[in-house]
């Protein structure tokens, strides 16, 4: 029996170029962002992500992560805590423009350097986010579990399908 070696999540994800392997990106290991069919439109520029949700996770392992991307850059954040805007700001060199909050949120539609919305918040909120990042244009990534419910895993899917973005979802590797 041929030995494979299992990779831990952290170096899966540096050496995916992009955080999570979900829906269309596991097996051939190609990131998110070169992915054929996938259109972004990134005028010579590496797809922007934008973070929603600043916890644990996103802190810890997806925002230093997008630093060390290949196909993709850490372009904007949505947090809930003010307090967190000027940190990140200055850590990861987000504009203020990039910034949003849970009540501006709808606005980054508007903004052409977010291509991908990825949702880091608790699992109850995954369906809405992602609806509303889909519905702003942007092609989404959610963290897992992907919904809560049958209903809310279709209704995200049809919002994606609808607004001609993709649908992905984080998952543990290996």
């Amino acid at each position: 029996m041929k030995y494979r070696k299992r990779t831990n999540r952290r170096s899966f994800i540096r050496n995916l170029g992009i955080v999570g392997a979900g829906g269309f990106l596991a097996p051939g290991m190609m990131s998110f962002a070169s992915h054929p069919g996938l259109s972004i439109s990134t005028k010579n520029k590496k797809p922007g992500v934008a973070l929603v949700g600043l916890g644990r996770y996103s802190t810890g392992q997806l925002a230093p992560a997008l630093q060390e991307t290949q196909y993709c850059r850490l372009s904007g954040i949505v947090t809930g805590t003010p307090s967190k805007e000027d940190e990140w700001m200055k850590k990861y060199d987000i504009p203020k423009e990039n910034v949003y909050n849970y009540d501006n949120f709808d606005s980054i539609a508007d903004n052409d350097d977010i291509d991908i919305i990825y949702v880091v918040l608790p699992n109850s909120m995954h369906a809405e986010y992602s609806i509303r990042a889909a519905k702003a244009g942007k092609h989404v990534i959610c963290e897992k579990p992907m919904a809560t419910s049958v209903k809310d895993a279709e209704d995200m899917i049809r919002a994606c399908n609808d607004n001609n973005v993709k649908l992905s979802y984080g998952r543990m590797a290996g």
